[in-house]
């Protein structure tokens, strides 16, 4: 008789309209945030979730990647590590065929760089004939920022874990404007890019050799607390980086150093690829482990937005990849921007980047949005995520660590799905950037992989 003689206490469930109605006559309510599975997901989630092997290997797999060590140890020539005949590019596998516009622009500059085309129409010709193969950077311990295209004459970070010994890669940043990984392949893309081979690839290689190791864990930790997020806010980062440097790039090569630096100095994404390189190796650690349900990559390729699953291999679970949602640059809009590009939600998948916009507040400057929406982006991680970053911190949440380790089962379950900032490139080959915002992955890609770690689909 308690439940009709004493005032009642509602717990609420789902709908918020429920629980207002009961608040505005005064009722006691506790409310339940619930969300119903994605579709699709149901009775795997079931069978994953009673796996025996998920709680220690995902324990294991979260482990691996918040210990690992990243070191910049030197810069190397494309060459020295690509197949013969072959070109890398952004995202999981794709033809020339299903290529989207800064995709195809990208490869086209690739043809003209390397002497394999000497104008447009033999480079698409080439490029459609398959005369050179096309892989994922992935495929080969690398990434690369937005058509993320990797040639032979190319130079590349090498990044090493000092904790687990991997391995991987990225180019050199271009610098800002009319840029190769945004699909431009005018001359001044190419010039830019052979004054790169000539110059600043060799002096930075020489310049790493006086130095020895840079900690990049350790500069992206301080970046982080100096306002960065370490995906479309790269200022402090490439700050810190310029002054391990700078010293050794004069030693090295005194006559060159002005315009190295120079170079550096002026492109404030100058330390997102080493970044990028640093989040992979640390994500590669925590690989191929048997019913680890957490993610090593997020990749886009201007088409298809891929993950992959530790305990599922390099297979690859895609879907559409969406239209960022930001601010464009001067009459640009919507209507001009290609899907989503880019190896560097990398960055995502190590807890950085969208993962850790309430470190960089004035991030939403640049994508659009308010201050108080980047740190709900932030909180909102925790919830699909196996740990906090030890070393990476966040000083607007009283030095948290970065939501890190995303889970598919936590995505399956609450429905909420990665959040990642991303510049935008234009649709047509050789527009070069457009604007830069935040976007979405396809829900159907989750799906997939968590019917494959429960049937083997």
């Amino acid at each position: 008789m308690t439940l009709l003689e004493n005032p009642p206490h509602v717990i609420t469930v789902g709908a918020s309209l429920l629980d207002e109605a009961l608040a505005a006559q005064a009722v006691r309510t506790t409310r339940v945030e619930w969300r119903p599975p994605l579709p699709g997901t149901a009775a795997a989630l079931a069978q994953v979730l009673a796996d025996p092997r998920r709680p220690a290997a995902n324990s294991l797999a979260a482990t691996r990647l918040t210990t690992a060590r990243p070191q910049l140890v030197g810069v190397r020539q494309a060459a020295e590590i690509l197949p013969h005949g072959t070109f890398l590019h952004a995202g999981p596998p794709l033809e020339w065929e299903r290529a989207s516009g800064p995709m195809r622009g990208a490869l086209i500059g690739a043809m003209l760089l390397e002497g394999h085309a000497t104008d447009e129409a033999s480079a698409v010709a080439a490029l459609a004939s398959g005369r050179v193969a096309l892989e994922p950077c992935h495929h080969h311990g690398t990434v690369g920022p937005m058509a993320g295209v990797v040639t032979p004459s190319m130079w590349m970070f090498e990044v090493r874990d000092a904790e687990h010994g991997g391995t991987a890669y990225c180019s050199l940043n271009e610098g800002l404007g009319k840029v190769l990984r945004y699909g431009a392949y005018g001359q001044e893309v190419i010039d830019r890019l052979r004054w790169m081979d000539r110059v600043l690839g060799p002096v930075l290689a020489a310049a790493l050799k006086i130095t020895g190791p840079i900690d990049l864990r350790s500069l992206i930790a301080q970046a982080l607390q100096m306002g960065d997020e370490l995906h479309n806010r790269n200022r402090a980062a490439t700050s810190l980086l310029l002054r391990e440097l700078a010293a050794a790039v004069v030693e090295a090569a005194p006559r060159q150093a002005a315009e190295v630096l120079r170079f550096m100095n002026g492109n404030d994404h100058f330390f997102l690829n080493a970044g990028m390189a640093a989040a992979k190796v640390s994500t590669d650690a925590a690989r191929d482990i048997p019913g680890s349900t957490l993610v090593v990559a997020m990749a886009r390729n201007g088409t298809d937005f891929g993950v992959q699953v530790s305990g599922l291999g390099d297979r690859w679970f895609t879907g559409p990849a969406g239209i960022p949602d930001g601010l464009y640059l001067g009459a640009y809009g919507p209507a001009d921007a290609n899907p989503d590009i880019g190896d560097s939600t990398i960055t995502e998948t190590a807890g950085l980047g969208g993962f850790a916009m309430a470190a960089a507040p004035a991030i939403v400057r640049f994508v659009g949005g308010e201050v108080e929406d980047a740190i709900a982006a932030t909180r909102s991680m925790y919830e699909i995520t196996l740990a906090e970053h030890p070393a990476y911190q966040i000083p607007g949440l009283g030095f948290r660590g970065t939501p890190v380790g995303i889970d598919v089962t936590l995505i399956a379950r609450t429905g909420i799905l990665p959040v990642v900032n991303t510049g935008i490139a234009g649709r047509i080959a050789g527009t070069g950037q457009v604007g830069a915002g935040l976007v979405s992955p396809p829900a159907e890609a989750f799906t997939q992989a968590i019917n494959a770690l429960a049937f083997g689909k």
